[in-house]
């Protein structure tokens, strides 16, 4: 069961909380003990009626404003800015319990080559958000990519918290640190996600569905899954009102600029530009790690003889489900699932799929 709990927020210096312009309560008395409001949220947090809640908040949202919405409009911002600020789930990795594997279990889970590559995507995630949402003025479009950051943030506790759960080891991590344009930040991480998470949805629901997984640790890191669609639907519905909003003399430079991500995101996931810890350590007990696992990995989790065809058949079913419940006015990411539908056309159709 994934607990939630807490009070809705943005980012702060503590990536398991929202600052505190956010939080409404104190959550220790002046004894130092936790407060009465506290344990009564902590016991909140482990009700099955209120994880059920708030998963369901995450996962469904319409906008207020009746008709349709024209992209680059103020009822745009407004509604792809209060879809994640409403859709938030306030679960704390802190509190999050996971779930005791057998030794098969935790076997194949440690032998994912993920585990470094995705703490530090995550904490560079963080980072790239913060820097872009610093330079923000308009004050609801901050708060939400605010709380996008400490959401970013917020994964990586998890990961964290996983990875230490089950024993698995990890490189050191850098030093997070962000220079140059926060906007080609932003677009990067946004654009990344794109990519990422249209095949991670995939292949968390093979993994579901071949028991790679077992199932209490698929409803424990359900909630991360869905907050990357949310992620990707408020970044793209970002780009379309941002572009509309620039003057005409500097449309082309913000294409420019999404062409220069593209290709740096295409450069990168080919593996002529690695990130640190893509190999493992010689003498270790850890995998070489893969960039483009996300990509690559169907026949690691499926527990079948999978072929590429049924892959993109799974994520673009997947991705359909995952951003279903919110308002159909809002733009979705079209250019990964569009490529994979094209691509799709010149393969022979599987005679089965094998997912629930």
């Amino acid at each position: 069961m994934a607990p939630v709990g807490g009070v809705n927020g943005a980012v702060g210096t503590d990536v398991t909380r929202p600052p505190k312009r956010y939080a409404n309560r104190r959550e220790r008395s002046a004894t130092g003990e936790p407060s009465r409001g506290l344990q009564q949220e902590v016991l909140r947090m482990l009700d099955d009626a209120a994880v059920k809640a708030a998963d369901r908040a995450a996962r469904i949202w319409a906008a207020d404003e009746v008709g349709p919405i024209a992209p680059g409009s103020k009822a745009h911002k407004a509604a792809f800015c209060r879809m994640l600020l409403d859709t938030h789930n306030p679960y704390k990795p802190s509190v999050v319990k996971w779930p005791v594997l057998d030794a098969e279990a935790r076997e194949r889970l440690v032998s994912l080559p993920i585990w470094d590559i995705a703490v530090q995507t995550e904490g560079k995630a963080r980072q790239r958000v913060l820097s872009y949402a610093a330079v923000i003025e308009d004050s609801l479009l901050r708060r939400a990519i605010e709380l996008d950051g400490f959401e970013e943030g917020r994964h990586k506790e998890v990961l964290s918290n996983l990875v230490a759960a089950y024993g698995i080891r990890l490189a050191p991590e850098p030093e997070y640190l962000v220079s140059g344009d926060p906007e080609w930040a932003f677009m990067v991480t946004g654009f990344s996600e794109c990519i990422d998470s249209f095949f991670a949805f995939g292949l968390f629901a093979l993994a579901k569905s071949s028991g790679f997984f077992p199932p209490a640790l698929v409803d424990t890191f359900e909630p991360v899954m869905q907050e990357e669609g949310r992620h990707i639907l408020f970044f793209v519905n970002w780009a379309a009102w941002h572009k509309r909003n620039l003057s005409w003399s500097r449309r082309p430079l913000f294409a420019a600029k999404v062409l220069a991500v593209w290709i740096f995101l295409i450069w990168e996931r080919i593996g002529i530009a690695r990130g640190v810890g893509s190999v493992g350590d010689a003498g270790s007990e850890r995998p070489a790690q893969d960039n483009n696992f996300t990509l690559t990995g169907g026949k690691a989790v499926g527990a079948v003889d999978m072929s590429v065809a049924t892959l993109i058949d799974v994520c673009l079913e997947e991705n359909e489900r995952r951003l279903s419940g919110y308002d159909p006015r809002l733009l979705r990411p079209n250019f990964v699932p569009r490529l994979m539908r094209f691509v799709r056309r010149f393969m022979r159709r599987p005679s089965v799929v094998p997912v629930a």
